[in-house]
């Protein structure tokens, strides 16, 4: 979870031509599966494509990810740039310790990944719905682990073998600053 805070903002109001103030105001935010498939209903297409959101889809993605109750809705008008770098470093945050090896069978997916198809994998993987609530990079990370347990062992040739041995013993090597 996130929490951001969007400062006091000195405003000028034309019509009455006085200054007003706006209350600081802090939000929790979860960028979770949840969040995403809100925002993918409002939208009606995939968070994960390749276009770029607008300003306005971006700030309905932050809307989608706030658990803070009764919020007004124009809080989100006076959200700072620093406040959109917070978010960007969450969402980009892994949450977890874990890596995941991916194995280059040579062929990419061309396959959108939306929400429904997350919650299919966790279907197939047998993950709780309770883990929709966690950060996403972290159910993603599970979801990559349960691919690659699940994967039958792969044979590799005596050259794989022979260059992964190289690249092990070169690493260790440097890492422990001998000659072998």
């Amino acid at each position: 979870m996130l929490q951001i805070t969007i400062p006091i903002i000195e405003l000028w109001d034309e019509r009455k031509q006085e200054f007003i103030y706006t209350k600081e105001q802090t939000l929790q935010l979860e960028h979770s599966l949840v969040s995403l498939s809100k925002w993918e209903a409002k939208w009606r297409k995939a968070f994960f494509s390749r276009q770029a959101k607008t300003f306005e889809e971006t700030l309905d993605y932050i809307k989608c990810m706030t658990i803070t109750q009764n919020v007004k809705p124009e809080v989100y008008k006076y959200i700072t740039d620093e406040n959109i770098a917070q978010i960007n470093k969450y969402i980009e945050e892994p949450m977890t310790a874990t890596y995941v090896s991916e194995i280059n069978t040579g062929k990419k997916s061309r396959e959108q990944i939306t929400s429904e198809l997350i919650y299919y994998w966790m279907i197939m993987f047998g993950i709780p719905f309770e883990c929709q609530k966690w950060h996403l990079s972290r159910l993603l990370t599970l979801i990559r682990v349960c691919n690659a347990k699940n994967r039958p062992p792969q044979n590799m040739s005596k050259r794989a073998i022979m260059k992964r041995n190289s690249a092990l013993n070169a690493a260790r090597k440097k890492r422990f600053n001998t000659k072998g």
